[in-house]
């Protein structure tokens, strides 16, 4: 496995494990005040601390799920590195593209 890989992925999964508890704790409090849809929509609108808080989660998970999808790829299937990177790095633009259209839903 390449070195520089492994620390990004480490690195982007550090950043994760915050982000992740933040998240989890806005869900358990939204549920327990019995927010709606509307509700929640109603306090992201317009709100550039959310979108950041999101963006650099989606960033995080785009380039963190890309390089296990390439380490999986590489070792369990038929394609060399270099295939394995290339539909990795597909996969990764696809969910940074996917992710950050839904913050932008959620925020915009």
């Amino acid at each position: 496995m390449n070195v520089r890989l492994y620390v990004w992925q480490r690195l982007t999964a550090a950043l994760m494990v915050p982000l992740v508890l933040a998240h989890v704790a806005v869900i358990f409090y939204a549920s327990r005040k019995g927010m709606t849809a509307a509700d929640i929509l109603a306090r992201t609108r317009g709100s550039i601390a959310w979108a950041s808080f999101y963006g650099v989660f989606v960033v995080a998970v785009a380039i963190h799920a890309a390089i296990g999808v390439r380490n999986v790829l590489a070792e369990w299937s038929p394609l060399e590195d270099r295939g394995a990177g290339i539909f990795a790095i597909a996969f990764g633009i696809v969910l940074l593209i996917l992710g950050l259209r839904a913050v932008a839903a959620v925020t915009l």
